[in-house]
């Protein structure tokens, strides 16, 4: 399989550790239903998973936010419940609610029917990855997702969306066996899941671990950490045309956790507006030892891969602008752009040694509400004053 040259590498420089012209950016849900156009190619395709499961349709709106705005990076249109509706848990949505399953893993019994699902189930997916990259033209680079073992095991558990997460907690405490068990096949299906997308051409993976953060602390290490790490214990490093491929944790709510999360074997740390990037960036640059003590006891799943100390260790963070900014002024909008980038502090500008990168990003996903022109000022003011503060090294 064969791409066209990369034009625009400034992302996947800064997943590295590389320095950069200047901070990349990029949104989570850039492509969805705050975007007129987006709104009409849905209603073609009659629903959301009419959407999601055509090539042409997917492609058509991944790319919908890079012929409005000069992002650095474009994202997989696909959403991150396809890897549970493989293993036949009955996947839908309905216009103005949230994903519904139509079988719930509560039981003895659900947990033993579950599998890693055949992956050609999922074959419109990696066509889809395929196809946007074609489309890219190389202009910029593809990332291609899932949800976390944990956030997976969420939905699974109480059948969608949750205010107290009563059930998958239940499960939890209750019965800590069959929940091991049902993460543990959600991290080798999510491992095989990126590594398929890999394989179809996407240069980034990013894994969204969107409930981390409801978990108590001594919880969220050996149910969402641990095999977090497991999914990156299994990923290739090197993608379809022999580049390296960056790996990107975000947990929702996990700052508190991210002198423990620095010990997994990923590139970045995605962080949400809860964060000071100044801090987390002390943190990383101080960079601890804690894998022995993480990789052991309660956080083992018997593969420490996604903890070996060989393994590359996080040399960026992403984010972390609270999303609801979107909805202020233009010039409060670009003063707020000014204060995280100032926040994470000088930009990394040597070229010749790596330091720690920095990835512009929301803190989690973009309201539909959002007015389009309001993210043009956005991405404007990343990269001008992110130029200018190199300007000063």
């Amino acid at each position: 399989m064969t791409f066209a040259p990369l034009q625009n590498d400034s992302f996947l420089r800064a997943c590295l550790g590389q320095a950069t012209p200047h901070t990349p950016v990029w949104l989570m849900r850039q492509a969805g239903r705050y975007l007129p156009e987006y709104c009409a190619t849905r209603a073609k395709a009659g629903s959301f998973m009419g959407l999601a499961t055509n090539v042409d349709y997917a492609t058509e709106v991944t790319l919908q936010p890079l012929a409005r705005y000069p992002l650095d990076a474009a994202i997989l249109f696909s959403d991150i419940l396809t890897v549970p509706d493989a293993m036949g848990l009955g996947l839908s949505f309905q216009q103005g609610e949230g994903p519904k399953f139509e079988q719930v893993v509560r039981d003895e019994a659900a947990v033993a029917r579950l599998a890693v699902p055949d992956m050609d189930k999922l074959r419109y997916v990696f066509d889809a990855v395929a196809s946007i990259r074609k489309a890219l033209a190389g202009r910029v680079p593809l990332i291609g997702f899932s949800g976390s073992p944990w956030t997976l095991a969420c939905y699974m558990v109480e059948g969608g969306g949750s205010q107290d997460y009563r059930h998958v907690k239940s499960l939890l405490y209750a019965r800590p066996d069959l929940m091991h068990r049902v993460l543990a096949v959600n991290a080798d299906s999510v491992a095989a899941y990126l590594n398929a997308q890999i394989d179809a051409g996407a240069q980034a993976v990013m894994i969204f671990d969107s409930w981390g953060g409801v978990l108590a602390d001594g919880a969220f290490q050996p149910f969402s950490l641990a095999y977090t790490a497991r999914v990156l214990g299994q990923l290739k490093r090197t993608g379809a045309d022999g580049a390296v491929v960056p790996r990107i944790v975000f947990t929702k709510g996990g700052g508190l956790w991210l002198g423990d999360m620095q010990a997994l074997a990923c590139d970045v740390l995605g962080l949400d507006w809860t964060m000071d990037l100044g801090r987390a960036r002390r943190v990383l640059e101080g960079a601890p030892d804690t894998i022995d003590s993480i990789a052991a006891g309660a956080y083992s799943t018997g593969d420490r891969a996604g903890f070996d100390p060989q393994s590359p260790r996080p040399t960026a963070l992403q984010g972390n602008i609270d999303p609801n900014v979107l909805f202020a002024p233009p010039e409060a909008i670009r003063a707020e752009v000014r204060r995280v980038l100032d926040a994470f502090g000088q930009p990394h500008a040597d070229a010749a040694r790596r330091g720690i990168g920095h990835v512009f990003n929301l803190g989690h996903g973009i309201s539909q509400f959002t007015p389009p022109e309001h993210v043009a000022q956005l991405v404007d003011e990343v990269h001008q004053h992110s130029r200018r503060l190199r300007a000063l090294v």
